[in-house]
C-alpha cells in the first residue's frame, strides 16, 4: 500500500480489493481516524462521483439528528 501526502492533514492511500471484494484499511489511516476492530463504518457512493467513508460515528449522529 502506498501513501502520498499532499498537504498537512490530507492523505491518500491505495488499497487492493481481494477476490472476496474486501479491502484492508491501511494501519496509518486506522490510527489517524481511530478505527478499531469491530467498528462499523458507513460507505457512501455516487455512481458519478465515487465512494467516500465519512468519519466513524457520523451516521449515528445523523440518525440522532433525524429521529430526535
Amino acid at each position: 500500500m502506498e501513501k502520498s501526502e499532499s498537504m498537512e492533514g490530507k492523505y491518500a492511500w491505495t488499497v487492493t480489493v481481494s477476490t472476496k471484494g474486501q479491502i484492508v484499511i491501511p494501519k496509518e489511516a486506522r490510527e489517524v481516524f481511530g478505527i478499531q476492530p469491530g467498528d462499523r463504518l458507513l460507505i457512501l457512493a455516487d455512481a458519478k462521483q465515487g465512494m467516500a467513508i465519512p468519519p466513524k460515528g457520523s451516521f449515528e449522529a445523523l440518525c440522532k439528528q433525524i429521529f430526535e
